[in-house]
């Protein structure tokens, strides 16, 4: 078993939902959304984020507007569509079912005696 792979597909699989969870609270600029990534220690470059923001704005789960700058070129600021809070409740309750489920299973479990299975099956 590849640990390191395994570890790496359990991030991407709760990627998209920690990202509407980041933008649920309101409008958003991608750099913020790296940097609050970061600070939850889930690393996300701007390289992987923008793809995932077009799938979820294709989706039809966020909206962006352009901001003008001072400093550069207008900046993109997204936030939930109806739709996006909706998935965004539903995701929710299944990540709160999900966990309590493994919180369930790896902390009230008692290690499996394998002396007293191979004792039991003489």
């Amino acid at each position: 078993m590849d640990i390191q792979n395994t570890q790496s597909q359990m991030r991407k699989g709760v990627l998209e939902f920690c990202i509407l969870s980041i933008i649920q609270k309101g409008e958003v600029y991608p750099s913020d959304i790296v940097e609050q990534m970061k600070a939850a220690n889930l690393h996300i470059l701007e390289g992987t984020l923008y793809p995932l923001l077009t799938r979820l704005k294709n989706a039809g789960l966020l909206n962006y507007r352009w901001v003008e700058s001072v400093s550069g070129p207008p900046r993109k600021y997204f936030v939930l569509t109806e739709d996006g809070h909706k998935a965004y409740d539903v995701l929710l309750k299944t990540w709160n079912e999900m966990t309590g489920a493994v919180n369930q299973l790896t902390q009230n479990s008692n290690p499996i005696n394998t002396e007293n299975i191979a004792s039991q099956n003489s």
